[in-house]
């Protein structure tokens, strides 16, 4: 299956619904995916992901504590005008 918005293709590993809404996920990463916006993919456009390359590419993926703690940690001062008008 291709996903529209981004083109990420994958084969279907679940499927659930939660309110009204079919969500399929693909192997490729692992995500859940709103199933009106999935078509058919050509095969030529699947690639098999081995467990290696998964791994490398959630390790590259940041976790949304990683991205609250980075945004806690952003010190503006330094984007500060200095001087008066």
């Amino acid at each position: 299956m291709k996903y529209m918005p981004t083109s990420t293709v994958g084969k279907i590993t679940d499927i659930k619904e939660k309110d009204g809404v079919t969500w399929v996920r693909l192997d490729y990463t692992d995500l859940y995916y709103d199933s009106v916006n999935l078509v058919p993919a050509d095969p030529s456009e699947y690639i098999e992901v081995s467990f290696k390359e998964r791994a490398s590419f959630e390790r590259g993926m940041k976790s949304i504590e990683d991205i609250k703690r980075e945004t806690q940690e952003v010190d503006i001062s330094e984007f500060m005008p200095s001087g008066g008008g």
